[in-house]
């Protein structure tokens, strides 16, 4: 199946939109803390059923697979015509966004794996000592941070994609000019 700019573009949004939404979510569904329970020399962590951990995988899951496919949609063939990926990084602007973009998911993906992984843990770890008077959770904010990081990730993902489109037009347009037939072409059309 052969895919257009417009159709990659519009997946990759959605991808985005997708993991912003999981990620605000998963920051309204937080817990503050848990129920302490006191024990023999121990404080036990009692947390009710919270879909916090799930919410942020899937929202990890979602800004995976945006940018997967914002990487794949600036080198893919459209209509069966490729461009030398060492073309693409002559541009300056596209250089620069690629890099921003590539830095966006990184940063949305560290920013939300940190307070899911450090959720789970306190969900498995519910022992700890007998002078601990509140039940950690994850840090407040971040996994929402991490929901515009995200979301501004697959935004500069779409400009990348806009910039290889004028950059893939331009490769075109050289290849088409140094054709001499078409020069030729253009000479008799241009003068008659």
């Amino acid at each position: 199946m052969a895919f257009t700019a417009t159709q990659l573009a519009l997946i990759v949004t959605l991808f985005g939109v997708a993991s912003f939404v999981l990620g605000i979510i998963a920051e309204n569904k937080k817990l503050p803390s848990g129920t302490p329970i006191e024990g023999k020399d121990v404080v036990i962590c009692s947390y009710p059923s919270n879909p916090f951990v799930i919410l942020g995988y899937l929202s990890f899951a979602f800004l995976v697979a945006s940018t997967l496919v914002g990487y794949l949609s600036l080198f893919y063939p459209y209509k069966g015509k490729s461009v030398p990926q060492s073309f693409f990084f002559k541009n300056t602007s596209f250089f620069v966004f690629f890099n921003i973009a590539l830095f966006t998911a990184g940063l949305g993906a560290a920013l939300t794996l940190w307070p899911t992984i450090d959720e789970q843990h306190h969900l498995k770890n519910k022992v700890y000592p007998i002078s601990t008077t509140e039940c950690p959770t994850a840090k407040t904010g971040l996994i929402g941070g991490a929901a515009f990081v995200s979301l501004d990730s697959s935004l500069f993902w779409l400009v990348a994609l806009i910039l290889a489109t004028n950059v893939r037009d331009d490769y075109f347009f050289d290849s088409e000019s140094d054709d001499p037939n078409k020069a030729q072409a253009i000479h008799f059309t241009a003068f008659p």
